[in-house]
C-alpha cells in the first residue's frame, strides 16, 4: 500500500517538535525550545529556503520557516468549515457572523478555542480514556472510561451555548491583549451526556467543597512536558446544575476533535456572561436591527444612545447592533 503524503503544514499542525526531527533532523530542548540542526538537516533547510541560514542556532523549534510558511492555500482545519483562524499554536479559530444562523450549530461551524496544545487524534483511544474524580473534597477517588459513565449513570441531552469570555475582545477601546475575536467565538449546539452532579454525588462531595477544578489531556501552550496545562473550574453550585454535562457526543455524534473529542465538561452561560440563545420573529419582510445590550445582575441596563457613552465598549460591555434583512 503506497505511503500517504502529508504536507509540512498538516506534520507541523500535528506534532510541532516531531515534525521537525522527521522534516529537519532538528531536535529542540524541551526548557528552551531552541532547535539543534545536523549539518545535514541545516543543509535540507537552507536549499529548502534557497539560502544560507547564518543565525540556525538561533531558530526556535516547532516553527515551519518563514519562507515556506507563507502560503496562498488557506489554513485548513480537519472537521472545520469557513472558520477564521486567529492562532494557530495553539489552534484558536471563529465563526463568521453568517453562518451563525442555524436553530442548532453544526459541528463544522462550531468555533474552536485552545489554552493549550491539544492531543492528535492518533493519540486517542475512546476505548482506554478515563475519567478520574477525586481530589481533598471527594469522599473515595473513582475513575470512570466513557463506556461506563454510559453504562452507570442516566443520560441527558440538552442545546446548551457556549461562548469564550474573550468574544467581542477586538472592540475593546482601549486594545485588549490576547486573540481578537469579533463575535464568532460562539456556538449552540445540541450536547449528551451525563450530569456532573450525579458523577460528584456518585463519589461523595465533603461539607467543606466549594470549587471544582479540572485538568483536560491538553498540553502546556508551550510544548514544554514539565510545564502544568491551564485549569480552571466551576462553582460548586455551578457544578450541580442539572444542565452541568460531561459529554461524549454533540449534535448525535462524536464531539469534534478540536472541540472537546472523545470527553469534554460543558458548563454553558460561564463565566459570568448569562447569555442564553433567543428566538427573534419578524413580523414582515424588511430590514431590521437587532439591539442588544448589557445588563447587571441588579437590573441596569446599559443605555442604548447617550452623548459620551463609548460606542464600541468597554471589558466587553459593548452595545452590539445587528443588521438583519427579512425575505
Amino acid at each position: 500500500m503506497p505511503q500517504k503524503k502529508r504536507g509540512i503544514h498538516e506534520l507541523y499542525s500535528d506534532d510541532p517538535i516531531a515534525a521537525d526531527e522527521l522534516v529537519w533532523g532538528r531536535k529542540s530542548d524541551p526548557l528552551t525550545r531552541r532547535g539543534f540542526l545536523t549539518k545535514g538537516g541545516l543543509a535540507a533547510m537552507s536549499a529548502a529556503v534557497g539560502a544560507t541560514i547564518p543565525f540556525a542556532h538561533l531558530m526556535p523549534g516547532g516553527l515551519i520557516p518563514a519562507a515556506l510558511a507563507q502560503s496562498d492555500q488557506p489554513f485548513v482545519i480537519p472537521g472545520k468549515e469557513g472558520l477564521i483562524v486567529l492562532n494557530d499554536r495553539p489552534i484558536n479559530a471563529e465563526t463568521p457572523a453568517h453562518l451563525l444562523d442555524d436553530r442548532v450549530t453544526p459541528g463544522k461551524y462550531l468555533f474552536v478555542r485552545n489554552n493549550g496544545r491539544e492531543p492528535s487524534m492518533p493519540s486517542i483511544d475512546p476505548a482506554s480514556w478515563a475519567l478520574e474524580v477525586g481530589g481533598e473534597s471527594a469522599e473515595r477517588t473513582a475513575s470512570f472510561s466513557i463506556d461506563e459513565l454510559k453504562e452507570t449513570f442516566r443520560h441527558y441531552t440538552y442545546q446548551l451555548q457556549i461562548e469564550c469570555g474573550g468574544n467581542g475582545r477586538s472592540e475593546f477601546v482601549p486594545p485588549a491583549a490576547g486573540n481578537q475575536w469579533s463575535v464568532g467565538a460562539v456556538g449552540c449546539p445540541q450536547w449528551t451526556g451525563v450530569r456532573l452532579r450525579d458523577v460528584l454525588e456518585h463519589v461523595g462531595i465533603k461539607d467543606d467543597a466549594v470549587y471544582v477544578a479540572y485538568y483536560g489531556a491538553d498540553a502546556h501552550a508551550s510544548g514544554d512536558p514539565n510545564k502544568v496545562p491551564i485549569s480552571r473550574g466551576v462553582p460548586l453550585a455551578k457544578a450541580l446544575e442539572k444542565e452541568s454535562l460531561i459529554a461524549w457526543a454533540m449534535n448525535d455524534e462524536d464531539i469534534p476533535h478540536l472541540n472537546g473529542y472523545p470527553l469534554r465538561l460543558v458548563c454553558a452561560s460561564w463565566h459570568q456572561a448569562k447569555l442564553e440563545k433567543t428566538e427573534v420573529e419578524f413580523p414582515e419582510s424588511g430590514y431590521y436591527e437587532v439591539w442588544a445590550r448589557a445588563t447587571d445582575s441588579e437590573g441596569r441596563a446599559q443605555p442604548m444612545v447617550l452623548p459620551g457613552w463609548n460606542p464600541k465598549g468597554y471589558l466587553n460591555n459593548a452595545c452590539h447592533r445587528i443588521a438583519v434583512q427579512v425575505a
